[in-house]
C-alpha cells in the first residue's frame, strides 16, 4: 500500500536533514495518513479510505464527502475516489 492520500494526492516527499554544522543527509517527509470511514449522504453508504488529516479537515469544512468529491479535480483523486465521485454525480444528475 503506497503512502498517498486518496483524496488530495498528497504523497511522500524527500529532502535533507540539516545539522547545526550544515551537514546534509537525505530523509523522507511522510504524509500524516489515517484510515477513516466516511459517510456518503447521497449514496447512503460508508466508505473506508486512507486519507491525510489535512484532507479530513477539508472534507468536514466543505460539508461532507459528497461535496468534497464533486468539487475535487479527478487528477488528484485515487481510482476508488473517482468511481465514488462518478456514482455521486449520476445520483445527483436527475435531481438537477
Amino acid at each position: 500500500m503506497s503512502r498517498v492520500c486518496e483524496l488530495t494526492g498528497k504523497a511522500v516527499m524527500s529532502g535533507n536533514n540539516v545539522s547545526h554544522a550544515l551537514n546534509r543527509t537525505r530523509r523522507k517527509f511522510l504524509p500524516n495518513l489515517t484510515k477513516v470511514t466516511l459517510m456518503s449522504d447521497v449514496l447512503g453508504l460508508s466508505v473506508k479510505m486512507r486519507i491525510s488529516t489535512h484532507a479530513l479537515r477539508s472534507v468536514e469544512h466543505i460539508g461532507g464527502l459528497d461535496n468534497f468529491l464533486v468539487k475535487a479535480s479527478d487528477i488528484k483523486l485515487s481510482l476508488k475516489a473517482r468511481r465514488l465521485k462518478k456514482n455521486i454525480q449520476k445520483k445527483l444528475a436527475p435531481a438537477a
